[in-house]
């Protein structure tokens, strides 16, 4: 099996490209999925993290707004919720990648791979990249972000000229959709030759 690190820094594309690896039957695991699961209704963190961050969570689960606003900017809060999530995704994962043991090509989806180590879990990496323009004008598109906002978030992300410096191959999202998939192709015929897509 050959374990393919997807990765790629905020508004880059990482989700669609994702969804295209699932499309031709390559297992993904979404790290950010798991997260929202887990912070969902009846999520598994819920107690612990209204515990550390008090008023951030209710019966629809972890308000995410809320809680980036507590942690976004204060490396020591942030720590304490990393020390809540990441343990539980890491079960997460391990629990995937035994049920997919068979399979001759995986895709880890983790935002924050090279960031957080997450190379180390990983055979291959593939980043997601766009043109810096275009990266601002999605992120500035979504529901209640801000200029200030989207500064903070890539200040806690590894420069995406880096990213593309220590990847095995780069996925370009600034062009047409089947641009991008024929990258993803390229990249599932590369890594398990004999894979039907």
């Amino acid at each position: 099996m050959v374990v393919l690190g997807l990765t790629g820094s905020i508004g880059m594309g990482k989700s669609t490209v994702a969804r295209m690896f699932a499309e031709h039957g390559v297992p993904v695991f979404d790290a950010d999925a798991v997260v929202h699961q887990l912070q969902g209704p009846d999520g598994a963190l819920l107690a612990d993290i209204e515990a550390a961050f008090p008023g951030t969570t209710s019966g629809r689960g972890v308000d995410r707004g809320a809680l980036a606003e507590r942690v976004l900017g204060r490396p020591d809060a942030l720590h304490r919720l990393e020390a809540l999530v990441h343990p539980a995704v890491a079960l997460e994962r391990e629990a995937f990648l035994e049920r997919h043991r068979d399979v001759p090509l995986l895709v880890l989806d983790i935002p924050l791979l090279f960031e957080k180590g997450g190379w180390n879990l990983v055979d291959k990496v593939a980043v997601v990249s766009a043109p810096a323009e275009v990266q601002r004008d999605r992120v500035l598109g979504r529901p209640g972000m801000t200029a200030e906002k989207f500064e903070r978030i890539l200040s806690l992300q590894m420069p995406d000229s880096e990213k593309r410096a220590r990847a095995d191959f780069v996925i370009p999202t600034g062009g047409t959709f089947e641009e991008t998939r024929d990258s993803v192709r390229r990249i599932i015929a590369c890594l398990s030759p004999a894979h039907d897509s």
